[in-house]
């Protein structure tokens, strides 16, 4: 079997536009921002999966004011709003959006991944967001050269490297052993694993964190996984 690529996107391209979702899903607002790669992770899910959606900026991310983050008490994005309430954090966005979506789409989560290769693909994935998350932040704040921070890059760098290393074989693997056996012939692919590299990637070259082009195994996965129509539309940006 070969690893989900772009040649499965390209079935039912309209489909996304045309799907008939839950009555709860029309009162789904997403907060975030643009520009914020775990904002991007669940605007991924939410296109893939047919969900609309309405989407409200978070206006300051040095604020300390809970109301600004949809009630987040970590003070952080993304949320979701939905009749149950809010969901706090990416990962819990995506799985109510599957559970919103009518669309047949394969999900591959964390926790299918019963083997080493996978399973470290995604730690240091979401260990290098949230890394990059907190360099960024703390640009902002203006915190100043220290070894702590020095480590931070040297844990980001390191990380991208294994990626790189790594990314071809995982999506073998991914393909191979981790998409779930129950999906319908022709239902399109997704996995968290890929979402989550592909926005933590461009996001790095978004904010010219650190330079990118030197991992070849990335660039090209990036590109692969870039023309998906859910990716070129929820493109980096900075709200207005």
């Amino acid at each position: 079997m070969t690893p989900p690529t772009v040649h499965q996107e390209a079935m039912d391209q309209e489909a996304v536009h045309q799907q008939t979702v839950p009555a709860e899903a029309a009162a789904v607002t997403l907060v975030g921002r643009s520009s914020s790669v775990f904002s991007r992770v669940a605007r991924i899910f939410a296109a893939e999966l047919a969900v609309a959606h309405g989407f409200r900026v978070v206006p300051d991310l040095l604020s300390r004011e809970p109301g600004d983050y949809a009630g987040n008490p970590a003070l952080r994005l993304p949320v979701l709003e939905t009749r149950q309430g809010a969901w706090f954090g990416a990962l819990s966005i995506c799985r109510q959006l599957r559970r919103l979506s009518t669309r047949p789409v394969a999900v591959a989560w964390p926790e299918d991944f019963d083997q080493p290769l996978l399973a470290n693909a995604q730690e240091l994935t979401l260990q290098a967001m949230a890394t990059e998350v907190t360099l960024i932040m703390n640009q902002l704040a203006g915190s100043g050269e220290s070894a702590h921070q020095r480590k931070l890059e040297d844990s980001l760098l390191g990380s991208l490297g294994w990626l790189d290393r790594n990314v071809a074989l995982a999506r073998e693997a991914l393909a191979r052993d981790a998409l779930p056996r129950e999906a319908l012939p022709g239902a399109r692919w997704l996995s968290y694993l890929e979402v989550t590299l592909f926005c933590l990637v461009t996001h790095l070259e978004f904010r010219s964190v650190v330079p990118t082009a030197g991992y070849a195994q990335l660039g090209e996965f990036c590109r692969d996984f870039g023309e998906r129509r859910s990716a070129r539309d929820t493109s980096y940006r900075f709200d207005t």
